[in-house]
Protein backbone atom coordinates (compact mmCIF):
# COMPACT_ATOMS: atom_id res chain seq x y z
CA UNK A 1 0.00 0.00 0.00
CA UNK A 2 1.19 3.51 -0.86
CA UNK A 3 0.98 4.78 2.74
CA UNK A 4 2.44 8.24 2.14
CA UNK A 5 -0.24 8.92 -0.47
CA UNK A 6 -2.94 8.57 2.19
CA UNK A 7 -1.96 12.01 3.52
CA UNK A 8 -0.61 13.38 0.23
CA UNK A 9 -3.05 12.05 -2.44
CA UNK A 10 -1.33 14.06 -5.19
CA UNK A 11 1.66 11.72 -4.91
CA UNK A 12 -0.30 9.07 -6.82
CA UNK A 13 -0.30 11.37 -9.85
CA UNK A 14 3.48 11.85 -9.76
CA UNK A 15 5.63 9.24 -11.48
CA UNK A 16 8.92 9.01 -9.64
CA UNK A 17 12.01 8.22 -11.74
CA UNK A 18 13.03 5.50 -9.27
CA UNK A 19 11.05 2.92 -7.31
CA UNK A 20 11.08 2.80 -3.52
CA UNK A 21 13.69 0.04 -3.41
CA UNK A 22 15.88 1.85 -5.93
CA UNK A 23 15.75 5.01 -3.81
CA UNK A 24 16.77 2.98 -0.76
CA UNK A 25 19.71 1.54 -2.73
CA UNK A 26 20.80 5.02 -3.83
CA UNK A 27 20.62 6.19 -0.21
CA UNK A 28 22.72 3.22 0.89
CA UNK A 29 25.33 3.86 -1.83
CA UNK A 30 25.67 7.54 -0.91
CA UNK A 31 25.85 6.70 2.78
CA UNK A 32 28.61 4.14 2.27
CA UNK A 33 30.75 6.95 0.83
CA UNK A 34 29.76 9.48 3.50
CA UNK A 35 30.41 7.05 6.36
CA UNK A 36 33.86 6.31 4.93
CA UNK A 37 34.67 10.05 4.93
CA UNK A 38 33.22 10.51 8.42
CA UNK A 39 35.32 7.65 9.79
CA UNK A 40 38.43 9.14 8.17
CA UNK A 41 37.79 12.39 10.05
CA UNK A 42 37.14 10.50 13.30
CA UNK A 43 40.29 8.38 12.99
CA UNK A 44 42.35 11.45 12.07
CA UNK A 45 42.00 12.74 15.65
CA UNK A 46 44.90 10.53 16.78
CA UNK A 47 47.08 11.90 13.95
CA UNK A 48 48.15 8.31 13.31
CA UNK A 49 45.78 5.97 11.50
CA UNK A 50 46.83 2.37 12.16
CA UNK A 51 46.50 -0.19 9.33
CA UNK A 52 43.19 -1.80 10.37
CA UNK A 53 41.60 1.66 10.75
CA UNK A 54 42.01 2.14 7.01
CA UNK A 55 39.61 -0.74 6.30
CA UNK A 56 36.36 1.27 6.67
CA UNK A 57 37.94 4.41 5.22
CA UNK A 58 38.84 2.64 1.98
CA UNK A 59 35.85 0.31 1.93
CA UNK A 60 33.18 3.02 2.21
CA UNK A 61 33.90 4.93 -1.01
CA UNK A 62 34.66 1.74 -2.97
CA UNK A 63 31.40 0.15 -1.80
CA UNK A 64 29.40 3.25 -2.69
CA UNK A 65 30.92 3.48 -6.17
CA UNK A 66 30.36 -0.24 -6.83
CA UNK A 67 26.72 0.10 -5.80
CA UNK A 68 26.19 3.04 -8.14
CA UNK A 69 27.82 1.05 -10.96
CA UNK A 70 25.63 -1.99 -10.20
CA UNK A 71 22.61 0.32 -10.35
CA UNK A 72 23.56 1.27 -13.90
CA UNK A 73 24.17 -2.39 -14.81
CA UNK A 74 20.73 -3.32 -13.44
CA UNK A 75 19.06 -1.56 -16.38
CA UNK A 76 20.14 -4.40 -18.68
CA UNK A 77 21.38 -7.21 -16.42
CA UNK A 78 19.44 -7.24 -13.16
CA UNK A 79 20.77 -10.56 -11.83
CA UNK A 80 24.42 -9.54 -12.34
CA UNK A 81 23.76 -6.22 -10.63
CA UNK A 82 22.04 -7.98 -7.73
CA UNK A 83 25.02 -10.33 -7.32
CA UNK A 84 27.48 -7.42 -7.20
CA UNK A 85 25.30 -5.49 -4.77
CA UNK A 86 24.80 -8.54 -2.54
CA UNK A 87 28.57 -9.06 -2.31
CA UNK A 88 29.01 -5.41 -1.33
CA UNK A 89 26.25 -5.58 1.28
CA UNK A 90 27.59 -8.77 2.88
CA UNK A 91 31.07 -7.18 2.96
CA UNK A 92 29.58 -4.07 4.54
CA UNK A 93 28.03 -6.17 7.31
CA UNK A 94 31.38 -7.90 7.94
CA UNK A 95 33.23 -4.56 8.07
CA UNK A 96 30.64 -3.26 10.53
CA UNK A 97 30.91 -6.30 12.79
CA UNK A 98 34.73 -6.22 12.68
CA UNK A 99 34.79 -2.51 13.51
CA UNK A 100 32.36 -3.01 16.38
CA UNK A 101 34.66 -5.68 17.80
CA UNK A 102 37.63 -3.28 17.78
CA UNK A 103 35.55 -0.55 19.43
CA UNK A 104 34.12 -2.91 22.06
CA UNK A 105 37.66 -3.95 22.97
CA UNK A 106 38.27 -0.31 23.88
CA UNK A 107 34.99 0.10 25.78
CA UNK A 108 35.15 -3.13 27.80
CA UNK A 109 37.97 -4.33 30.03
CA UNK A 110 37.90 -7.85 28.63
CA UNK A 111 40.79 -9.03 30.83
CA UNK A 112 39.14 -7.77 34.03
CA UNK A 113 36.59 -9.57 36.16
CA UNK A 114 32.97 -9.61 35.10
CA UNK A 115 31.97 -6.86 37.55
CA UNK A 116 34.77 -4.55 36.38
CA UNK A 117 34.46 -5.35 32.69
CA UNK A 118 32.00 -2.56 31.87
CA UNK A 119 31.30 0.90 33.24
CA UNK A 120 29.24 3.84 32.01
CA UNK A 121 32.33 6.08 32.00
CA UNK A 122 34.17 3.64 29.74
CA UNK A 123 31.22 3.50 27.34
CA UNK A 124 30.97 7.29 27.23
CA UNK A 125 34.65 8.01 26.62
CA UNK A 126 35.54 4.99 24.50
CA UNK A 127 35.31 5.04 20.68
CA UNK A 128 31.61 5.14 19.70
CA UNK A 129 30.16 1.67 20.16
CA UNK A 130 27.57 2.14 17.42
CA UNK A 131 29.83 3.94 14.95
CA UNK A 132 31.09 0.92 12.98
CA UNK A 133 27.74 -0.87 13.14
CA UNK A 134 26.52 1.74 10.65
CA UNK A 135 28.18 -0.31 7.91
CA UNK A 136 26.30 -3.40 9.07
CA UNK A 137 23.04 -1.46 9.09
CA UNK A 138 23.65 -0.21 5.56
CA UNK A 139 24.37 -3.77 4.45
CA UNK A 140 21.09 -5.03 5.91
CA UNK A 141 19.14 -2.15 4.35
CA UNK A 142 20.76 -2.90 1.02
CA UNK A 143 20.03 -6.62 1.14
CA UNK A 144 16.41 -5.82 1.96
CA UNK A 145 16.12 -3.55 -1.07
CA UNK A 146 18.12 -5.61 -3.56
CA UNK A 147 15.50 -8.31 -4.07
CA UNK A 148 12.07 -7.53 -5.52
CA UNK A 149 8.99 -8.31 -3.44
CA UNK A 150 6.33 -9.78 -5.74
CA UNK A 151 3.53 -9.17 -5.34
CA UNK A 152 4.03 -6.03 -3.24
CA UNK A 153 3.12 -6.55 0.40
CA UNK A 154 3.34 -10.35 0.20
CA UNK A 155 6.76 -10.72 1.82
CA UNK A 156 7.81 -13.04 -1.02
CA UNK A 157 11.21 -12.03 -2.40
CA UNK A 158 12.40 -13.00 -5.88
CA UNK A 159 15.95 -14.32 -5.68
CA UNK A 160 18.21 -15.51 -8.49
CA UNK A 161 16.59 -17.47 -11.28
CA UNK A 162 13.16 -18.75 -10.29
CA UNK A 163 13.97 -19.03 -6.59
CA UNK A 164 11.90 -17.15 -4.02
CA UNK A 165 12.11 -16.55 -0.29
CA UNK A 166 9.00 -16.10 1.85
CA UNK A 167 9.62 -13.62 4.65
CA UNK A 168 7.51 -13.66 7.86
CA UNK A 169 6.25 -10.14 7.12
CA UNK A 170 6.00 -7.66 4.25
CA UNK A 171 9.00 -5.67 3.07
CA UNK A 172 7.37 -2.43 4.26
CA UNK A 173 7.03 -3.84 7.78
CA UNK A 174 10.63 -5.05 7.64
CA UNK A 175 11.78 -1.59 6.57
CA UNK A 176 9.89 -0.02 9.51
CA UNK A 177 11.64 -2.35 11.97
CA UNK A 178 15.01 -1.54 10.39
CA UNK A 179 14.26 2.18 10.60
CA UNK A 180 13.41 1.79 14.29
CA UNK A 181 16.62 -0.16 14.98
CA UNK A 182 18.72 2.34 13.04
CA UNK A 183 17.24 5.27 14.93
CA UNK A 184 17.65 3.46 18.26
CA UNK A 185 21.36 2.88 17.61
CA UNK A 186 21.76 6.50 16.54
CA UNK A 187 19.85 7.68 19.63
CA UNK A 188 22.03 5.69 22.05
CA UNK A 189 25.17 6.95 20.28
CA UNK A 190 23.91 10.53 20.57
CA UNK A 191 23.17 10.11 24.29
CA UNK A 192 26.67 8.74 24.95
CA UNK A 193 28.30 11.58 22.98
CA UNK A 194 26.28 14.27 24.74
CA UNK A 195 26.84 12.63 28.14
CA UNK A 196 30.46 13.77 27.87
CA UNK A 197 29.20 17.32 28.48
CA UNK A 198 26.81 16.30 31.25
CA UNK A 199 23.84 17.53 29.19
CA UNK A 200 24.52 21.05 30.51
CA UNK A 201 23.21 22.63 27.31
CA UNK A 202 19.39 22.29 27.11
CA UNK A 203 19.63 21.85 23.33
CA UNK A 204 21.25 18.45 23.93
CA UNK A 205 17.91 17.09 25.14
CA UNK A 206 16.24 17.80 21.80
CA UNK A 207 17.71 14.83 19.85
CA UNK A 208 17.08 12.56 22.84
CA UNK A 209 13.38 13.41 23.11
CA UNK A 210 12.76 13.50 19.36
CA UNK A 211 14.75 10.29 18.86
CA UNK A 212 12.73 8.38 21.46
CA UNK A 213 9.48 9.64 19.92
CA UNK A 214 10.53 8.61 16.41
CA UNK A 215 11.68 5.12 17.51
CA UNK A 216 8.38 4.46 19.30
CA UNK A 217 6.33 5.66 16.31
CA UNK A 218 8.29 3.48 13.86
CA UNK A 219 7.88 0.40 16.09
CA UNK A 220 4.14 1.02 16.51
CA UNK A 221 3.67 1.24 12.73
CA UNK A 222 5.78 -1.87 12.28
CA UNK A 223 3.66 -4.01 14.58
CA UNK A 224 0.29 -2.53 13.59
CA UNK A 225 -2.06 -4.89 11.73
CA UNK A 226 -3.44 -1.95 9.76
CA UNK A 227 -1.96 1.51 9.25
CA UNK A 228 -4.53 4.31 9.07
CA UNK A 229 -4.26 7.95 8.02
CA UNK A 230 -3.63 9.23 11.56
CA UNK A 231 -0.80 6.71 11.99
CA UNK A 232 0.86 7.99 8.82
CA UNK A 233 0.40 11.62 9.90
CA UNK A 234 2.04 10.91 13.26
CA UNK A 235 4.88 9.07 11.52
CA UNK A 236 5.36 11.94 9.07
CA UNK A 237 5.51 14.48 11.92
CA UNK A 238 8.02 12.32 13.82
CA UNK A 239 10.34 11.96 10.83
CA UNK A 240 10.04 15.64 9.92
CA UNK A 241 11.07 16.47 13.49
CA UNK A 242 14.02 14.09 13.06
CA UNK A 243 15.20 15.98 9.98
CA UNK A 244 14.71 19.40 11.60
CA UNK A 245 16.59 18.20 14.69
CA UNK A 246 19.46 17.07 12.48
CA UNK A 247 19.68 20.45 10.75
CA UNK A 248 19.54 22.32 14.06
CA UNK A 249 22.18 20.00 15.52
CA UNK A 250 24.49 20.51 12.55
CA UNK A 251 24.21 24.29 12.90
CA UNK A 252 24.90 24.09 16.65
CA UNK A 253 27.88 21.75 16.19
CA UNK A 254 29.41 24.02 13.56
CA UNK A 255 28.81 27.06 15.79
CA UNK A 256 30.58 25.25 18.63
CA UNK A 257 33.54 24.35 16.43
CA UNK A 258 34.02 27.88 15.12
CA UNK A 259 36.00 30.37 17.20
CA UNK A 260 34.27 33.20 19.06
CA UNK A 261 34.79 35.46 16.03
CA UNK A 262 33.53 32.70 13.66
CA UNK A 263 36.95 31.73 12.32
CA UNK A 264 37.55 28.23 10.95
CA UNK A 265 40.25 26.24 12.73
CA UNK A 266 40.79 22.73 11.38
CA UNK A 267 41.83 21.30 14.75
CA UNK A 268 38.57 22.43 16.37
CA UNK A 269 36.53 20.66 13.69
CA UNK A 270 38.56 17.46 14.08
CA UNK A 271 38.50 17.34 17.88
CA UNK A 272 35.36 19.32 18.68
CA UNK A 273 31.69 18.57 18.16
CA UNK A 274 31.39 16.16 15.17
CA UNK A 275 29.68 18.38 12.60
CA UNK A 276 28.52 15.46 10.44
CA UNK A 277 26.96 13.43 13.27
CA UNK A 278 23.62 15.33 13.50
CA UNK A 279 23.10 14.78 9.77
CA UNK A 280 22.38 11.15 10.67
CA UNK A 281 19.04 12.39 11.99
CA UNK A 282 18.31 13.99 8.62
CA UNK A 283 19.45 10.84 6.88
CA UNK A 284 17.25 8.52 8.94
CA UNK A 285 14.27 10.85 8.59
CA UNK A 286 14.59 10.80 4.79
CA UNK A 287 15.02 7.03 4.70
CA UNK A 288 12.02 6.59 6.99
CA UNK A 289 9.79 8.59 4.63
CA UNK A 290 11.05 6.70 1.56
CA UNK A 291 9.86 3.50 3.27
CA UNK A 292 6.24 4.67 2.95
CA UNK A 293 6.42 5.24 -0.81
CA UNK A 294 4.66 2.94 -3.28
CA UNK A 295 6.17 -0.56 -2.79
CA UNK A 296 5.32 -1.70 -6.32
CA UNK A 297 8.07 -2.18 -8.88
CA UNK A 298 7.62 -1.33 -12.57
CA UNK A 299 7.78 -5.04 -13.39
CA UNK A 300 4.50 -5.66 -11.53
Amino acid sequence: MYHLATIFPKLKEIKLPLSRDQLVLVMVAINEIIVGVDIFLAHSISRTIVPYEWIPIIFGPIAGILLLISGAIAIRRRELATSIATLVFVSSILVGVLGSYFHIRRAFLLDAGFAQMFSIDLAIWAPPLFGPITFAGLGIYGLSAAFIEAPAGSGKLKLWGNKTLQMPFSKTRGYLFLVALGMLAMLVSSVFDHARTGFENPWLWLPTVVGIFAVVVAVVLGVADEINENDVKTYFVAMTLMMLTGLIGTALHIQTDLTSDFQFVQERFLRGAPFMAPLNFVNMGMLALIVLLDPKEETE
